[in-house]
């Protein structure tokens, strides 16, 4: 699925980002636990260089815990990348990142010089709501929409310790198609800008995969379907999403599925590991290199055309 939601102020934040970053001490990233991998900027891999990254697991009371732990163990093993799983509910862990940052430039630290931290996540994936945290007032502006944060704010955190708010950045092209479909799943994409019921099929097929008893309890179902549409047609059928005819409201059920991933009455779930990130990105770089390829080839052949007339 290709997101064609890129709005300027995400365009100009992204150029301002590149500005301000040899200022910048220390990156912290906010992603969303149930899909840290769609949920990362590529971004910020490309820019922050050697500089230590935060990557904070945001929402992890959504996530399925064993995969979140998976995730937080794969990404500690980067180079100069500290991740941690924080929830809404519970604070106490978020208010730790000012010593963390210190942690991580200990000779500023030592000095008494300023230190500079950025903070940048997607849409909607609840990094207003941490800043208010670490403030312990409404610093950052919150809304369940996204793209509410639409300019830069600096936030003095501590004596000495400064936190420069970015606005929730998507980017222009997702190279693995799957990420656009996890991303609509969680949120972070405005309903407006997808198909409910490509999304939901979407969701269908890992969900019989990886929580198929999660399904049959929640929905009652005496026979679990083996086929994403089967399933969205069973949901239909116990929910009442039925028309005249008898025919099955396949939106509204797919609707009705999609807010029950997203609200947690499926339970807590995550919908990427690893090793599945792994196979797509071998399978969607070279499926981007043959595009290239074919399309340099009818380029090539477009101008041997224009040569023959000559």
């Amino acid at each position: 699925m290709s997101i064609n939601w890129f709005p300027g102020h995400m365009h100009k934040a992204q150029k301002e980002i590149k500005e301000i970053l040899p200022q910048i001490d220390v990156v912290i990233e906010v992603c969303d636990a149930r899909l840290p991998f769609s949920s990362e900027n590529p971004m910020i891999t490309e820019i922050r260089g050697d500089k230590p990254l935060i990557k904070i697991l945001n929402k992890s009371d959504l996530a399925d815990p064993k995969l979140t732990q998976v995730w937080l163990d794969h990404l500690d093993a980067q180079q100069n990348v500290k991740a941690i799983a924080l929830t809404t509910e519970n604070t106490a862990l978020a208010k730790t990142i000012p010593a963390l940052i210190k942690k991580l430039v200990p000779n500023k630290d030592k000095e008494g010089k300023q230190i500079n931290a950025v903070i940048m996540g997607i849409p909607n994936v609840g990094k207003s709501t941490l800043i208010n945290t670490l403030v312990g007032k409404a610093k950052a502006k919150v809304g369940n929409e996204p793209a509410v944060t639409k300019g830069q704010q600096r936030i003095k955190l501590e004596e000495g310790l400064y936190l420069l708010d970015t606005p929730g950045m998507l980017w222009p092209k997702i190279l693995n198609d799957n990420s656009g479909y996890r991303l609509a799943i969680s949120g972070a994409i405005k309903d407006t800008a997808f198909d409910h019921d490509d999304i939901a099929c979407f969701a269908a097929e890992y969900l019989l995969e990886n929580y198929p008893d999660r399904l049959v309890t929640r929905y009652k179902l005496d026979n679990l379907p083996t086929e994403e549409v089967e399933l969205i047609e069973a949901i239909g059928k116990r929910r009442g999403c039925v028309k005249s005819g008898g025919i099955i409201d396949f939106h509204k059920a797919s609707a009705i599925l999609i807010n029950e991933i997203r609200d947690k009455t499926l339970g807590a779930m995550t919908f990427e590991t690893p090793e599945m990130v792994e196979k797509e990105q071998v399978y969607f770089i070279e499926k981007e290199a043959k595009k290239l390829a074919a399309r340099e080839a009818k380029k090539a052949a477009r101008g041997r055309g224009r040569k023959n007339k000559r």
